[in-house]
């Protein structure tokens, strides 16, 4: 297992998987108020970590272009959220929140703030 952290406007973007990816990913969830699982080069992974910045949230990116292993990571996100779109994946308190659709349906309906607030990711 490896990491390299650099940052990249105010979030961070990280690379470290190994091990039963499943587990992994839950793992890496759990480590962070905000992580996102995202190519580097989609647009919609790029709205969403905006999204977030904007708000003031510095969410735990995980660039999956940039990882070995991000085929078989995005195959497994697939697989959790039970769909043919992998990324953006956000979880929220070690929570998973879903993809692009969930995380904006939560921002208009006005639950995505109180869950940032319990997870500890913003304090407005």
């Amino acid at each position: 297992m490896y990491q390299t952290e650099s940052t990249w406007g105010s979030y961070t973007r990280r690379r470290a998987f190994g091990g039963d990816l499943l587990e992994c990913i839950e793992r890496l969830a759990s480590e962070n108020a905000v992580v996102i699982f995202s190519l580097s080069t989609c647009c919609m992974c790029h709205a969403i970590k905006r999204l977030f910045c904007g708000m003031g949230v510095n969410p735990t990116v995980y660039e999956l272009d940039e990882d070995p292993r991000g085929k078989e990571i995005e195959n497994a996100l697939m697989r959790l959220l039970g769909s043919s779109s992998s990324v953006p994946v956000v979880f929220v308190g070690g929570k998973l929140v879903g993809a692009m659709d969930r995380v904006m349906a939560s921002h208009i309906n006005g639950t995505l703030v109180p869950l940032l607030k319990e997870a500890g990711a913003l304090w407005l």
